[in-house]
């Protein structure tokens, strides 16, 4: 993704006449920009407690009661460059969370599966009847 955003601004500055020097900006923030997002996302925790799971990333504190969840589930993202995998909170009200810190780009990841089945079986540990 680096090479791919340096290309454009090399390309960018060297085609650009004079007051399309803004552009080779544009790409330096959207690069750092997406730079930003990918660390965000690999620094992630998840806690997992008895009566909630908690996300934290770099910006954000987030906290969901088990009771508030609806599912579970792995999600796939296919782009030019490959595949790769997530784990979704979906809740009752509101849009579905990504955990931070559960990604992986092989299919079959077994340390992506373990993390998955961890999380499943607090959440049915928690909504299960007493």
């Amino acid at each position: 993704m680096t090479l791919l955003f340096a290309g454009m601004a090399v390309a960018t500055e060297a085609t650009a006449t004079t007051g399309r020097w803004w552009w080779g900006g544009v790409v330096g923030v959207l690069w750092l920009a997406s730079l930003f997002y990918m660390i965000n996302r690999g620094y992630g925790r998840t806690l997992l407690a008895p009566d909630r799971i908690q996300f934290s990333t770099l910006v954000s504190r987030r906290a969901t009661p088990w009771s508030e969840i609806t599912g579970i589930e792995p999600r796939s993202h296919q782009t030019r460059g490959g595949a790769w995998w997530e784990v979704r909170v979906y809740r009752a009200r509101g849009r579905s969370l990504a955990i931070p810190g559960i990604f992986t780009s092989r299919r079959g990841d077994e340390v992506f599966e373990g993390n998955l089945a961890v999380v499943r079986e607090y959440w049915a540990r928690a909504t299960a009847p007493e």
